[in-house]
């Protein structure tokens, strides 16, 4: 019981982080330089090491790689809602570069984290 009510946290945590990412990704730094301008997407950076953090995270805390991967169904499921269009016709995830990066790279990268496993060692540090 304990444990389902666990994972149903994580997954909570990882749609709060599908929701909040949609738009903080999209934050960047423009710096001119005498050759151009140079584009630092922080938010990006920022929602990825987040998400990896918190799925490695959840597979530690629940001592089985289900911590990982509710973690990262629930960012799923919060990414893919705020990638559909609404009512009004707006889009929180567009279709640029930066967008495809965030989805792509959450999924892939998100499932390697979520796919390592969980050793005796890293879960005794609880």
């Amino acid at each position: 019981m304990t444990r389902a009510l666990l994972l149903a946290a994580l997954f909570l945590v990882g749609v709060a982080v599908g929701l909040v990412g949609a738009f903080v990704q999209a934050a960047r730094w423009v710096t001119a330089w005498p050759w151009g301008q140079l584009v630092i997407p922080w938010g990006l950076v920022l929602v990825l090491i987040l998400l990896l953090a918190l799925i490695r995270g959840g597979a530690w805390l629940v001592r089985t790689r289900f911590g990982g991967w509710a973690v990262i169904a629930g960012w799923l499921a919060g990414t893919i809602f705020m990638s559909t269009e609404s009512p009004a016709g707006d889009l929180a995830l567009a279709g640029g570069t930066r967008q495809w990066v965030y989805l792509l790279g959450g999924v892939v990268l998100g499932s390697v984290v979520a796919t390592l496993s969980v050793t005796e060692s890293q879960s005794r540090l609880r």
